[in-house]
């Protein structure tokens, strides 16, 4: 039997995750849903050394502890962080991880200089320069308003109570799980991966076919056999908007299924 362990990203917890756990669990595999530190019911054990570190071992143990031979970890957003640091601990446990609507990691970048050195639009920059200087206390960024919420991201089909609900259960982000860089040893370098786009945040695949024939050398690895792509016609929050969708995405990329990139 295959595992799924699912990662939120800033701000919330393995509660996001409800429905497609259900979904998941109902097509007969097993899944968890992951509450890092300082997350969801877990908000109050974040200090002001909770770190990406902290986040990435918060996995470790987590995979460590399921007994199913294979783990299929699934991260949505900057969860993505995370979940390819744990992934590169335990590269003999993973079988493939699975980014949903998330950036792609890469060693020596924090989910900050990522942003700083991919975002095109210098308002997203600004505005996540604002909210690091924010931060209660000099080390708690303040969960999103509602506003925020609906101006940072497309939440595109997500129904009223839910999206209430996002609001209401958003935790303090510990600025260090977003400041702190990625370190990867490389063991999880070849490593099969698939990429869910939300097409109602302006990403698709044709985006990565572009970023593929620029020649960077740091996107060559999504042209790799073992990396495949699907496309979710929703906005950011698909487990929120369309979890029977998601759910049968997750099912066909553990399989293998997906649409390949060629250089």
């Amino acid at each position: 039997m295959t595992a799924y362990v699912l990662v939120a990203g800033g701000h919330m917890g393995g509660w996001l995750w409800r429905d497609v756990v259900a979904r998941l669990r109902e097509r007969g595999a097993e899944a968890h849903a992951a509450t890092l530190t300082g997350m969801g019911d877990r908000r109050h054990l974040a200090v002001p050394e909770t770190d990406l570190e902290t986040h990435i071992e918060d996995l470790v143990q987590l995979i460590d502890h399921v007994d199913a031979p294979e783990v299929v970890l699934v991260a949505h957003c900057h969860g993505s962080f995370p979940a390819l640091g744990a992934a590169d601990r335990r590269p003999e446990r993973v079988s493939r991880i699975v980014y949903v609507s998330a950036p792609l990691p890469m060693d020596g970048f924090s989910v900050h200089s990522l942003v700083e050195e991919f975002e095109p639009d210098p308002v997203v920059r600004d505005r996540w320069r604002q909210r690091a200087g924010q931060a209660e206390d000099g080390w708690r960024i303040p969960p999103p308003s509602p506003a925020d919420v609906q101006a940072w991201n497309s939440v595109a089909d997500v129904p009223a109570d839910a999206l209430a609900r996002l609001v209401r259960l958003a935790a303090p982000q510990p600025l260090g799980t977003l400041t702190q860089p990625l370190r990867l040893s490389g063991a999880a370098a070849e490593l099969p991966s698939t990429g869910v786009f939300c097409t109602g945040t302006g990403m698709n695949i044709a985006m990565v076919e572009s970023l593929v024939r620029s020649g960077d050398p740091r996107f060559q690895v999504l042209a790799e056999p073992q990396v495949g792509f699907f496309e979710l016609a929703t906005g950011h929050w698909p487990m929120l908007s369309v979890p029977d969708e998601l759910t049968g995405v997750l099912l066909r990329a553990a399989a293998g299924e997906g649409q390949r990139v060629t250089a």
